[in-house]
């Protein structure tokens, strides 16, 4: 079985693919609707991590909008993803993710550095263990 893309492969994904499409956005050079929201092709992605389409979707869709996007106090809608916004479809908002990939990092970060601790620990303690058997 094929083990499924965390969200942070996904992010990671997709912020290598269109950073330089986020950063290229200038009043001079409108190649898309807003700046914050960069259109994505889920299928390029899906072939990068090796997935159907629907997976990307699907995740980005029904998961992180719900998890991620959120409605402000003067009632309007802060969207992490959105199927459309003017001609562009498929869209992430990159400033918001870039801010989730981050977190998502670190968290990331902080979880291996414990493993390697706690990997770290066993192992002297197996060997002292050791030592105190057989010395």
């Amino acid at each position: 079985m094929k083990t499924l893309p965390t969200d942070l492969k996904m992010l990671d994904t997709i912020y290598e693919r269109y950073y330089k499409t986020f950063a290229a956005f200038s009043e001079d050079n409108k190649n898309r609707t807003t700046k914050n929201f960069v259109s994505i092709d889920i299928k390029k992605i899906a072939e990068d991590m090796k997935v159907d389409p629907d997976i990307i979707f699907g995740r980005l869709y029904y998961h992180m909008e719900q998890k991620y996007g959120y409605k402000q106090e003067d009632g309007s809608n802060v969207h992490f993803f959105t199927l459309a916004i003017g001609n562009d479809r498929h869209c992430i908002n990159f400033p918001y993710m870039a801010s989730v990939l981050a977190e998502l990092r670190e968290k990331n970060r902080k979880y291996r550095i414990a493993t390697t601790i706690a990997i770290f620990s066993l192992f002297v303690s197996v060997i002292a263990l050791l030592l105190s058997i057989f010395i």
